[in-house]
């Protein structure tokens, strides 16, 4: 278990105690010896945990850390049945600007939060119905799946408490959210609209119709 064994991990967006083995080429080795390999690379700070049974080395991680799509493909090896959404969707498409936001994510899976030395990474569960919205590309081989604009959007409402001020009449949504919903393209606020109606959520509808009162008028 040395250097040279370390140095194989190097290349790879990450890792497991399985993949350990199948590199050493002796699947009969105990996993005892893998894990006390793996907790002293951990200790000298060579290998990162990811989450439990998943690791990068930091050696992979200094060379693509700068990368734009580097968090995202980490929140896709973290739950792979994820798409990214939500705050920091909006804030990639400016939607939001004022604060730097956590990676968020959308799973059919429970919301769970997993914290690790490379960040904070949270999942919040959507039904299997509205599971859609979403496109996927790879990097270094990890399919990374990320909402629309006009999904994200839509997840970031549907999943906040509805505000008894959005019926008032001088209440603005956007203003109070800080949202920038000028720029939403026509085919974006379509898409939108579409979202809400597959929700059949009448919490959107009201949504909706306010946001088209307010910054969507034209």
């Amino acid at each position: 278990m040395n250097t040279k064994l370390l140095s194989s991990l190097e290349f790879l967006p990450y890792f497991t105690i399985e993949a350990v083995k199948q590199l050493l080429d002796a699947e009969s080795l105990a996993d005892g010896s893998v894990q006390t390999a793996l907790y002293r690379w951990m200790k000298t700070g060579q290998v990162i945990a990811l989450k439990k049974g998943v690791y990068m080395t930091r050696r992979f991680y200094d060379l693509h850390r700068a990368d734009a799509e580097f968090a995202p493909m980490v929140s896709a090896i973290l739950i792979p049945q994820s798409y990214l959404s939500l705050t920091y969707v909006l804030q990639r498409f400016g939607v939001i600007s004022d604060v730097t936001y956590p990676i968020t994510g959308i799973t059919l899976k429970q919301t769970r939060v997993i914290t690790n030395t490379l960040g904070t990474y949270t999942f919040h569960n959507i039904k299997a119905s509205l599971y859609l919205g979403y496109t996927t590309a790879e990097y270094m081989g990890i399919p990374i799946s990320q909402a629309t604009i006009a999904k994200a959007l839509f997840d970031f409402l549907y999943l906040r408490p509805l505000m008894g001020s959005l019926r008032l009449p001088a209440y603005n949504l956007a203003e109070d959210l800080r949202l920038n919903l000028d720029d939403f393209s026509e085919s974006d606020r379509l898409a939108f609209e579409g979202f809400v109606e597959t929700s059949q959520s009448k919490k959107m509808d009201l949504i909706l119709r306010h946001l088209r009162s307010t910054v969507w008028q034209h």
